[in-house]
Formats: structure tokens, sequence, C-alpha cells
């Protein structure tokens, strides 16, 4: 029987390595999970190279877990995954604010006044979220964004559901401030 590539690893590979032979190909994985991620890295840091660099390691770790079996909720995994790394990443170094190269979430294409008015209202946005402290910014962004729990936002980021209340209140004031302020 001839081995069907996955990836990295063959469908062969992965009998030999005990892995179960009924797990989806890892590139169908990828290609569900990728932008979502990708989206939500992008939101997170502001800068789409790093957060691409995030998403590739998070799914180097998601990759090694899968092939062992042991991921049962991938979108889940990988969501902890990015919001891990940017949390690490932060604790390193500060990152820049360029908003300029993000992530088009629109499939169809408007009209050409429609599109410049979407992208002027999402660059105030995003330059809004920017420029909260960060612990508020995860909060809004884990919220509003990718419409988790306080209990599960509380849970993905280690802190107690208070803390996520108050910097999402927080947060929300502040955007509405600036948005005011443009």
């Amino acid at each position: 029987m001839d081995a069907v590539s996955v990836g990295l690893v063959t469908v062969g590979e992965q009998a030999e390595t005990g892995v179960v032979d009924a797990l989806p190909p890892f590139d169908e994985i990828f290609a569900a999970h990728y932008l979502p991620a990708l989206r939500l890295a992008v939101l997170l840091v502001g800068d789409q190279p790093t957060a691409e660099d995030l998403v590739a390691d998070a799914y180097v770790r998601v990759f090694v877990k899968w092939r062992r079996g042991g991921v049962d909720n991938v979108g889940a995994y990988l969501r902890r995954a990015v919001v891990n790394a940017v949390k690490n990443t932060w604790r390193h170094r500060t990152l820049g604010r360029r908003v300029d190269r993000l992530v088009s979430r629109s499939v169809v294409e408007p009209d050409p006044l429609a599109l410049e008015t979407i992208v002027v209202e999402r660059d105030e946005l995003l330059t809004a979220l920017h420029a909260l402290p960060p612990g508020q910014r995860q909060c809004v962004v884990l919220r509003y964004y990718e419409d988790l729990t306080e209990a599960q936002t509380a849970a993905l980021l280690g802190i107690a559901v208070g803390t996520v209340k108050s910097q999402t209140a927080k947060g929300l004031a502040r955007l509405a401030s600036i948005m005011e302020e443009r």
C-alpha cells in the first residue's frame, strides 16, 4: 500500500509511529484553521509578518501533539498556542504597530467607494485597538472578535473572570474615547 503524503508525515509513517490512520490529513487541518489563527494573531500583535511567524510556531506545536493523537479540538488548541506565542513575544520585546498590511476579511469584491470606506474605518478601528494596553486588547479581541465567553477568555489568558470583565470594560471605554476623538 502506498503512503499518502500528509504535510511532513505520511500516512504510512503515522502507522509506523502508532498514530491512528483515522486522523484527517494535516494539510486539511492547516487549510481549515490558518486564516482564523492568522487574523487572531494580527489583531493581537498588529504586525502581519510577526503574526505569520507566531502562527507558524503555533502550528509546529499543534502538529507535534496532533501527530501523537493528542489534540481533540485543533481550533481551540491552535488558538491557545497563538495567544501563548503572542504573550511570550510581548514578554521579550516591544512590538511595532503596523496596520497597513492587515489581512482583509472580505471575500466579495465591493465597489471602490465602499471598499475605501471599509478600509478607512478598519484602519481607524485597528489603530485605536492597538492604542490599548496589551491586557485590554487581548480581552477585547478574544471577547468580541473570537466571540469567547468571559470564562473562556479568562481560562485562555490564565486570569480571573473579574479581570476579564474589568479589562474588557476599560478597553471598550478607551476604544469609544479614541474613536470619538477621530
